[in-house]
């Protein structure tokens, strides 16, 4: 299945310890948060909604217990949307493998880190907390342990007090 391309610009980006989270959120749901390099400069909210997602992702990046209150795109396949259900139960402070999460709800764990790589909500689903069973994983769908993605999931986990990553 072909990823939906995304061509909304960011309605605010929002610089972060880790480089910067672009929000696009142009009508009344939050179309997606987009993990951006430290390159990308700071934009102000365009709009409500824009302005309440930022503040919000700068809430959860000064106390990661802050949980997220945001109207969400209707995005994904049913099947997507049953992982990011899963995915978005696990409590802040645990993992669950890629197998864990498949079990729970029938899968395979390919699948899982398909939808995983394809969430288009990181943080608000938080699939950095969701690892491989021999180690980190990847991370929205990008597996070079040295790379950008998956620092920011390390990130994250250690934001999160999640040791062991």
């Amino acid at each position: 299945m072909k990823r939906l391309e995304i061509t909304t610009p960011f309605c605010a980006v929002v610089p972060v310890s880790f480089g910067a989270i672009g929000i696009r959120s142009p009508d009344e749901a939050v179309l997606e948060l987009v993990y951006l390099p430290p390159s990308f400069a700071e934009k102000s909210p365009t709009n409500w909604l824009a302005e309440q997602a930022a503040g919000q992702v700068k809430r959860y990046m000064s106390d990661p217990d802050f949980h997220f209150d945001l109207p969400l795109a209707n995005r994904g396949t049913i099947f997507q949307r049953k992982i990011w259900a899963a995915i978005a139960s696990i409590p802040l402070g645990e993992v669950r493998t890629y197998g864990q999460i498949a079990q729970e709800i029938s899968s395979a764990p390919r699948a899982v880190g398909q939808a995983c790589g394809n969430n288009p909500f990181p943080l608000v689903i938080p699939c950095h907390r969701v690892t491989a069973a021999s180690g980190l994983g990847g991370f929205a769908h990008h597996d070079d342990a040295m790379g950008f993605h998956v620092g920011v999931k390390r990130w994250l986990l250690m934001h999160e007090k999640i040791e062991g990553y």
